[in-house]
Formats: C-alpha cells, structure tokens, sequence
C-alpha cells in the first residue's frame, strides 16, 4: 500500500514538471534594455562605440531611444516626459539642463550625465563622492581649469585685455563658469564680459554686445545650445577678426583658433562605462560622479594667420593636435 501511495506521488510529480516545461519553451526572453538619448549628435557615437566594445550591440543586446529639443527648455521637458512614458530603463545626458530636466521629472530611473558643470551646486547629486540618488556620472569641473584657459590665452595674444564669455541664462553651470573665469581674469589683469546666448536671447544681440565691448577674444564652452550654433559662432568671429577659445578640438578643426578643456569623446566613453554597471545592477547613488583626466590643447595655424598672430613655438610643441 505504501509504495502504491508512494508511486501515485512520484507520477503526480513527474507529471507536474512535464506540465512545466511548455511553459517554459513558450517564456519570453529577456526585455532588451533600453537607453534614452535627447539631442542625439555626432559626439555620441565615442558614448555607442563604448557601449558596443561592452558587448552592447544596438537592436540586440540594447536599444536607443531619441528625442530632440535644440536645446529650447519646453521642448526638453516634453522630450523627457516622452522617454519616461515610453518607459526607458535608463536616461544619459549632455550638459547642465538636460541632466536637471531629467531628475526633475524622474527620481527612479537612472541617469547618467556627462560633462555637466557643478553637479553639487546644480543640485543633481548630494556629493561629488556620494551622489545619493538616481543621478551619476561625470563632470568638466577641473580646479584652475579657468585660470589655465586664460593663461594660454595670454601665451597666444600677449596684449589681450577685453575677454567675453558666452553664457546660457537657461544653464546654472555656465552662470557658475562666469563667476569663476572674472575671479580669474581679474588676477590676470583682464576685463571679462559676459555675453547671454540662450532661447530667449537672440544670436544677433549678443553680437552686437561682442561688438559694442570691443571683444578681442570669446570664451566658448561646451554647453549643448552655444554648440547647436558653433558654426555661426565661428563664422562671426572670423568675420570680425575676433580670436575664439573653445573647449573642444572639434571647434578648432571647424575654424576656431585655439581649444582646451577635457576631451569630450573620453568623457562619453568614460560615461558608457557607468551605463554598463547600472544595467548590471549597480546603483546611481553608489557610484561616485568622476572627474576629467584627460585635456586636449588644440590649435588651428590657419587661423592664427587670419588673425595676423605668430604663436610662439612653446605653445605650439605644448598642443595634443596642431591643425595647419
């Protein structure tokens, strides 16, 4: 009787597994993770490239989703609600404002920003070393990175004294450049003037202010709206004899005198690295915001002559890349 018992268990249980094991044939596979980007550009292919070394391939392993606003505030709010509807499972962005828009309108998915300003002052993290919510990433925040700028300005044209810099009212990160850069033009005998750019202030004003305040150099950043409009940026200066200061290589190549600041592919490749622990289940808040370590000193001879300036030979076996 007992082993009957016995046998009538061990059928009722082999047979449960049979019952499984279509279920298990017919089960999905993984959902494909999916990265959110807003304002896709040229740059963010170091931030795919990086991905794909990772063994992210796109339509595969991982999926992009885009959105575009041109750097117009109402349109990245919109831009951001549509991916966190869609739903992603994770958000990078460039830049200042894209990195706030996206918290403010998020606090569960992830973030990974690249290349903002102050996080901390921009109040994306609650600390550098422990950013302490869904915000991580990494940042062109450099001490004297400011002072530098200025000191190879001076290598290059020795007289400048009347320096602009081109600011976004729309982005706290380029108000907090400002402030720094007149602490150190001040220190370096120079007058600095800040010029606003942004959606509510028109390309043509702050031309007319570069003009009117006998500007002989402009600071560019790399805020994502002043780059939306770099070629015409470029265009003014070399039209009115005016030297230019980037903070990217790829501004020098496209006619800008001179670039440095922290090389913006490594910054997006660096990033690519987050997005892969947070997928493999690290926290945002766990993974401290990094620093950049690595500058690129650009500079474009043909410009130089344009301008009528002779660069010193010093300056020119100083620069990763010289573009003649």
């Amino acid at each position: 009787m007992a082993s009957h018992i016995g046998r009538r268990k061990f059928l009722a249980s082999l047979g449960g597994a049979v019952a499984t094991w279509p279920l298990a044939a017919r089960a999905q596979p993984p959902r494909i993770p999916r990265i959110g980007i807003v304002d896709d550009a040229p740059m963010w292919q170091t931030f795919r490239q990086a991905l794909r070394e990772l063994g992210y391939v796109e339509g595969e392993t991982v999926n992009y989703e885009y959105r575009y606003s041109e750097g117009v505030p109402h349109r990245l709010t919109t831009a951001m609600g549509e991916l966190i509807r869609r739903p992603v499972d994770l958000i990078a962005t460039y830049g200042t404002p894209p990195t706030q828009t996206a918290r403010a309108a998020t606090t569960t998915i992830p973030i990974v920003m690249v290349g903002v300003g102050d996080p901390v002052r921009a109040g994306l993290v609650a600390s550098l070393a422990r950013p302490g919510g869904n915000v991580t990433g990494n940042t062109v925040l450099s001490p004297d990175l400011g002072a530098k700028r200025l000191q190879l300005l001076r290598e290059a044209i020795p007289t400048v004294a009347r320096v602009a810099y081109l600011v976004n009212p729309d982005n706290v990160g380029t108000l907090d450049v400002f402030a720094e850069l007149k602490l150190a033009a001040a220190a370096a005998g120079m007058a600095l003037i800040g010029v606003e750019f942004g959606s509510a202030t028109g390309f043509d004003a702050a031309l007319a202010v570069m003009l009117r305040e006998r500007t002989e150099v402009l600071l560019v950043s790399n805020e994502p709206f002043h780059q939306l409009h770099v070629g015409r940026i470029i265009d003014f200066l070399a039209h009115n004899g005016i030297a230019g200061m980037f903070q990217t290589k790829e501004n020098v190549a496209a006619g800008g005198l001179m670039a440095y600041g922290a090389s913006v592919p490594d910054l997006f490749r660096r990033a690519a690295g987050y997005v892969h622990r947070i997928l493999q289940g690290a926290k945002p808040a766990d993974l401290p915001i990094e620093l950049p370590t690595k500058f690129d000193l650009a500079i474009n001879l043909k410009t130089a002559k344009a301008l009528g300036l002779e660069l010193p030979p010093t300056l020119l076996a100083r620069a990763d890349e010289v573009i003649e």
